[in-house]
């Protein structure tokens, strides 16, 4: 199967769950390929953070998401990617194209949500919504691109719930779903009760929860999610929460002592050897070896 037929396998299956763990890089995606996951989510503030140093605020474009989300796609075509396409960066006809060019990166599944385009976070307060109908149409050019371009899952946003309330969120989801989305995304749901009842509300349509630590909503995790009613779980925040404190404790290190003390507390310490296949160190060396090269004939 392909990458969007298998996502759209485990969708399908009532018994299956997908977690998807939030990677922004070439590196951490790979970390997460060699522990076997289902499915890779790719963070926009992730994104953001790493290719141009700056806080999730409607900065990157789409040329920049794009070009993120092929690279970690292709790594491993067989493992689905979702990743994140913002407000689809302009009317139906840039939001027709942005999907367009997602389906040719080889993305799986891709979320467009109803902010303005000069969006923020969904954890940030001050989000400015377009209007139902100005929503609806982007979720509805998403689907005429995917009729035109290939498949794609499409996962409609919506981050009506902080500053419109609870009916006004399922409002607009519901239009998203008439238009052609197959998964709803009800941003900054704060209660188990308004995530249970939207779960129960949208069926059959599945519905997706945003894990972020410190945001606006609880910490539900696979067990509590599954409980709601919940389809699927993005952990956007899982790479870059776990590399903070890592990098800024060796760099303190190396300030204070001259030098960077091991990652754990085991005293282990990481080579360059198995960093390295962690991104295919073996595999290219083969490739090589199989092709007739002889650059690793002494090994490497």
């Amino acid at each position: 199967m392909t990458a969007v037929q298998k996502l759209r396998s485990m969708l399908a299956d009532p018994d299956k769950f997908i977690a998807c763990p939030g990677v922004y890089d070439g590196f951490t995606a790979r970390i997460a390929l060699q522990e076997g996951v289902d499915c890779l989510y790719m963070t926009g503030a992730g994104t953001t953070m790493s290719r141009l140093g700056m806080a999730d605020m409607g900065i990157a474009t789409m040329n920049d998401m794009k070009a993120n989300a092929e690279m970690i796609a292709n790594l491993d075509p067989s493992i689905p990617l979702i990743a994140d396409a913002d407000t689809g960066y302009g009317g139906p006809i840039m939001a027709g194209r942005t999907v367009a060019q997602y389906i040719r990166a080889g993305v799986a599944g891709l979320h467009l949500e109803d902010q303005v385009v000069n969006k923020r976070c969904g954890h940030l307060n001050g989000k400015e919504l377009v209007s139902i109908a100005e929503y609806a149409s982007r979720i509805k050019a998403a689907a005429m691109a995917r009729e035109k371009h290939g498949d794609i899952v499409i996962i409609a946003r919506t981050d009506a719930f902080q500053g419109y309330g609870y009916d006004e969120a399922i409002k607009r989801l519901q239009a998203a779903i008439a238009e052609g989305a197959d998964v709803c995304f009800l941003e900054g749901v704060t209660t188990r009760e308004d995530a249970e009842r939207a779960c129960k509300e949208l069926a059959p349509t599945p519905c997706l929860f945003n894990n972020v630590p410190g945001g606006v909503s609880p910490d539900f995790g696979v067990k509590e999610c599954r409980e709601l009613g919940y389809k699927l779980a993005i952990f956007p925040c899982l790479a870059f929460e776990m590399v903070y404190p890592a990098v800024r404790k060796a760099v303190q290190q190396l300030k204070t002592t001259g030098n960077v003390g091991p990652a754990e507390e085991n005293g282990r310490r990481y080579g360059p050897r198995e960093l390295f296949q962690v991104c295919g160190l073996d595999g290219m060396i083969g490739f090589d070896q199989a092709a007739g090269g002889n650059s690793y004939a002494k090994g490497a």
